[in-house]
């Protein structure tokens, strides 16, 4: 059998051609979409997924660029946002959305390898200026590249502004669906209805946790090591056991609380002496607790994410069990999966505009952290465009700097309960997860290419 040799200095990405998709049946007139409070916690920053595909059977390269094209116009016409422009008000130095169809970037490019000597492990080597190609005129783009072998991989960028994961999952989905021409499933709601109570009140707690920032002070964050950027995959036996280890006494944790557990518990091995305490973040939707299930705000599309956090000192954490930080994680998480938390925390939004918001932790304020961000129902498998089901799909990043670690994780495609977990670490947090056998460097036989 051949053996897996990644090429990294022989990786080569050749761009063959760029191309502007505007919705075939656009808005009479152009609107104006005002950001919601909950948009302007979203950092701005770049979301990125990567799925790769198999040599299709029965279509080439050509074909398949011009059909993702044609369904990518129908779908605009639904999600017309994406088609935009993003620009600063210039009165409240705010993001607002301007749907004017001005269309999406799709690029075409060539590697010069076949996809099984992608090095699917160090992205750092694979995405920026290679699958990734980011135009910040366009908040929504995309780049397909065809590999020496025929296998296809595409990614899909978006700014931030234009929603969160489930947002642009239930995007990708709907994409999917009129590609196999099939009615879409979500009709989605562009309102940005998320408004502030009058008067607005807020917990006092929230001024620990959330500040006021620029989109400079996002973007120009101080320099860390915090620059390895990675892709594992961990079994569903593995998975298993670390819920059963944390879950005792007849209190059953969730696999994601299990494995923080795990995370947290190896992060402290890894950070500098000088420090005392560490923290672990948890990404939490809310839609479902926002006005109760009747208004779960399933189809909502924009941002409804708040940020969980714990804090304990770098002894203890050494010195307890896997169920006992379990414990920690399931009671921070807690505080932040209600309606009040999310309704004191567009408040507090409410009362520090105008201007971008974000968490202390994600800017690198308050000690070495770690946020962890749940993809479970993220489409993965079901992504087929008509040329066939992935073998892979995950988030990424090209953000260059970020104050804090970061772990997406989510369902792999192999629909046997396994994880793909895309990572943002500093070298010592990688070189930890690494020892242990739970965490395994994605590679092309993982994936059976």
């Amino acid at each position: 059998m051949e053996v897996e040799v990644p090429m990294h200095s022989q990786f080569h990405v050749t761009f063959k051609n760029t191309s502007i998709i505007k919705a075939i049946n656009p808005l009479s007139k152009p609107q104006t979409l005002s950001l919601s409070n909950l948009d302007l916690l979203s950092g701005r920053f770049p979301v990125t997924y990567l799925y790769l595909y198999r040599k299709p059977q029965a279509h080439n390269f050509a074909s398949i660029v011009e059909s993702l094209k044609a369904s990518l116009a129908e779908i605009l016409n639904h999600y017309y946002p994406f088609a935009g422009q993003i620009i600063e008000n210039p009165d409240t130095s705010e993001p607002e959305i301007i749907c004017n169809n001005k269309g999406a970037l799709i690029v075409e490019a060539q590697a010069n390898i076949p996809l099984n000597r992608l090095d699917l492990y160090n992205l750092n080597v694979s995405l920026q200026g290679k699958l990734v190609s980011i135009d910040p005129n366009f908040p929504f783009q995309i780049q397909v590249t065809k590999y020496t072998c025929g296998g296809i991989s595409v990614t899909f960028t978006f700014d931030h502004a234009l929603g969160d994961a489930s947002a642009f999952g239930k995007f990708l989905v709907s994409w999917s669906e009129i590609a196999q021409q099939k009615p879409i499933s979500c009709i989605p709601d562009h309102r940005r209805k998320l408004c502030a109570r009058s008067p607005p009140t807020y917990h006092p707690s929230l001024n620990q946790t959330f500040v006021k920032c620029t989109i400079e002070e996002i973007i120009n964050m101080p320099p860390n090591n915090i620059t390895q950027k990675r892709l594992y995959f961990i079994d569903a036996t593995s998975i298993n056991r670390l819920q059963t280890l944390a879950s005792v006494n007849g209190e059953k944790r969730t696999k994601i609380e299990a494995f923080s557990a795990y995370v947290w518990k190896t992060m402290v091995t890894s950070i500098d002496e000088s420090h005392e305490k560490c923290k672990m973040g948890w990404l939490v939707d809310g839609r479902g607790r926002i006005h109760g299930e009747q208004n779960s705000l399933s189809n909502y599309i924009g941002n409804v994410l708040s940020l969980a956090t714990a804090e304990a000192t770098v002894t203890e954490l050494k010195q307890i069990s896997i169920s006992d930080v379990a414990n920690m994680a399931h009671q921070a998480i807690s505080k932040v999966t209600n309606e009040a938390h999310f309704l004191d925390l567009i408040d507090w939004i409410e009362c520090h505009r105008p201007g971008l918001m974000l968490s202390k932790t994600v800017l690198g304020r308050g000690g070495p952290a770690l946020v962890v961000s749940s993809g479970r129902r993220f489409p993965v498998a079901e992504l087929d465009f008509g040329f066939g089901s992935p073998v892979l799909g995950t988030a990424c990043s090209t953000i260059e700097r970020i104050g804090v670690g970061y772990m997406n994780q989510r369902q792999s495609a192999r629909g046997d309960g396994s994880w793909t977990v895309s990572a943002i670490l500093w070298p010592e947090l990688a070189a930890a997860l690494e020892s242990d056998s739970i965490f395994q460097p994605m590679s092309a036989s993982l994936l059976q290419l």
